[in-house]
């Protein structure tokens, strides 16, 4: 099963080889390629192994971490999801 992850984008390195860019996931903050997506800083993004897949609109991407969060306390109801 794959599972793609929704993030907002903070900085970009526009590289002349490979544009990549700095993604927060919920604090956890990952280097992504977008080198084949049209994004901006700020943009939110749905990542998979390492790639933006798609831009979202905020108010998706909201909604999508929202349903992580749930979805956490359900498997873990001990956990501190933030």
């Amino acid at each position: 099963m794959c599972l793609a992850i929704p993030g907002k984008i903070v900085a970009i390195d526009n590289s002349p080889t490979l544009r990549m860019a700095t993604v927060d996931f919920g604090g956890v903050y990952k280097e992504i390629c977008i080198q084949y997506t049209d994004v901006s800083t700020g943009d939110y993004i749905l990542a998979h192994a390492g790639m933006a897949i798609a831009r979202l609109d905020r108010e998706e991407a909201e909604a999508t971490l929202a349903d992580f969060e749930t979805l956490a306390r359900h498997l873990n109801p001990e956990s501190h999801v933030v």
